[in-house]
């Protein structure tokens, strides 16, 4: 909420959409200033309590004062210092020794800006990929439950978006959640590969930390090891520029652009389902579907998923041209570039996700809709079925192909010119040559008997993969999520 007397600066000013009116509180907090410049000053507190514990003339004294404060930024005189000193990194050093005059003297002692800037980039990168996975595990623990409830209800397949053999309502849903499961395990190896950048000076030979440890290797290579540890990694990339290889935000942004194809596919599945008037995304006692048409039902949450996910699946194209125009240690023309996609492709990522899970766990199924499409294609889906009977009570395989072959195209025309609904069965009844096939009729007509392997796929997919990827995550399921817009 604006503060009194800002609000008018809060609505006259343009602010992100994907802040203040989708992200979650947590992914905005891991993209904020606060975050941001609290993480230097940490980052800053474990450079210099590796560089005392390896004999450098710090002392505790100095050790105390900044960590008594790592929260105490006072982001005006900050702001003041950066468009006095046109440089971000100075501008908190000197705000950190406003407020620590005992260790002004050894705040930053041997750094580059990209120790605190890249360093953090890793640790927001890091704690983006965790705040995403348990989101994801969600929405695939809510579709494995929908896909368990519906392993067995018959629906109507398509391929080329034409009528197709049937499947049913659950396997169409797992076909989702593989999606969705290769994405998980894309996030978890995406978080396990990224390491920290380190200490490792201005072009990345560690210069000046071998000229303050006076020429002592192992003490480098000591510092490197202990400042990466406080940080929460096991590793450090062994050679870097001044900066870690761009590559690695396109690893991170490949996989968040992987994870939006998925979600822009299974929402485009929900609009197209919703047309059929087959299955619908919640649907709210108060929601208003269009502003002239007071019948409609529109799947605004999916359309919105679809929306961002097309967004989401484009920013990979910033780190994939920034990493090819780096020129030998670093240009600076990465920067302002990075500050927008990294965090806008998170944010995107945690609201479709979000959305998702509001939408998998209200998914409204409309059986008599799903039936009725099937009885209008089934009988064409039998007539091998019907044929293979006539065989076997004594028919003639081609005569009886040429019959059903007539009467298909008779019932085809029926619906096809008139409008009217499928009516090969009942003229199949009405012709004395299918006599000897009449009672079973029924049970050749039977949706269940034409899924296949459908329901045992679902049970099997489900216990062997799905569940065992979700373990994990299993303290951080949660409730139902409710979305406010």
């Amino acid at each position: 909420m604006a503060a009194p007397g800002e609000e008018e600066d809060v609505v006259a000013r343009y602010r992100s959409p994907l802040v203040s009116r989708y992200a979650s509180a947590e992914m905005g907090y891991n993209f904020s200033e606060r975050k941001k410049f609290g993480t230097w000053r940490r980052l800053w507190l474990y450079l210099a309590q590796a560089e005392k514990s390896l004999g450098l003339p710090i002392t505790d004294e100095q050790i105390q004062e900044m960590e008594a404060n790592l929260d105490n930024i006072d982001f005006k005189m900050a702001a003041e210092e950066e468009k006095k000193l046109r440089h971000d990194v100075m501008a908190h050093v000197h705000t950190f020794a406003h407020c620590c005059p005992k260790a002004a003297a050894i705040i930053h002692l041997g750094a580059t800006s990209c120790y605190v800037g890249d360093n953090t980039d890793l640790i927001v990168l890091r704690d983006g990929l965790n705040l995403l996975l348990p989101k994801l595990a969600r929405v695939i623990s809510r579709l494995a439950d929908f896909a368990e409830k519906y392993a067995d209800m018959p629906t109507l397949g398509f391929t080329h978006y034409q009528p197709a053999q049937l499947t049913t309502v659950g396997k169409r849903c797992c076909l989702w959640i593989q999606d969705l499961c290769m994405d998980l395990q894309s996030l978890e190896r995406a978080r396990d590969d990224l390491r920290f950048r380190g200490v490792k000076g201005t072009t990345g030979t560690q210069a000046s930390f071998l000229q303050l440890f006076e020429g002592d290797h192992s003490k480098v290579e000591e510092l490197d090891r202990l400042v990466t540890a406080k940080a929460g990694f096991k590793r450090a990339y062994m050679v870097t520029g001044q900066t870690y290889s761009r590559k690695v935000d396109i690893g991170v942004l490949s996989v968040l652009a992987s994870l939006g194809a998925s979600v822009h596919k299974i929402c485009t599945d929900i609009r197209l389902l919703a047309n059929l008037k087959e299955i619908e995304e919640p649907f709210e006692k108060d929601q208003i579907g269009s502003s002239a048409m007071p019948y409609k039902r529109n799947p605004m949450r999916s359309e919105r998923c679809c929306s961002l996910a097309r967004h989401l699946m484009t920013l990979v194209m910033d780190p994939l041209q920034t990493a090819s125009v780096q020129w030998f240690e670093r240009t600076l023309d990465d920067s302002a570039n990075r500050r927008v996609c990294l965090a806008e492709a998170f944010l995107t990522a945690d609201i479709i996700l979000s959305t998702l899970q509001n939408i998998s766990e209200g998914l409204v199924v409309y059986p008599k809709v799903i039936e009725r499409r099937i009885q209008q294609e089934l009988p064409f889906m039998a007539t091998e079925n019907i044929i293979m009977a006539m065989v076997k009570a004594g028919g003639n395989r081609q005569d009886c192909h040429e019959k059903i072959r007539v009467l298909s195209q008779q019932a085809a025309a029926v619906v096809k010119q008139e409008g009217g609904d499928n009516d090969l069965i009942v003229r199949v009844r009405a012709d004395p040559y299918f006599s000897p096939i009449h009672k079973q009729l029924e049970s050749l007509l039977d949706p269940s008997s034409f899924t296949g392997r459908a329901p045992q796929q679902v049970a099997k997919f489900l216990k062997e993969e799905v569940r065992p990827a979700l373990i994990p995550y299993q303290s951080k399921m949660g409730g139902k999520i409710d979305l406010a817009l």
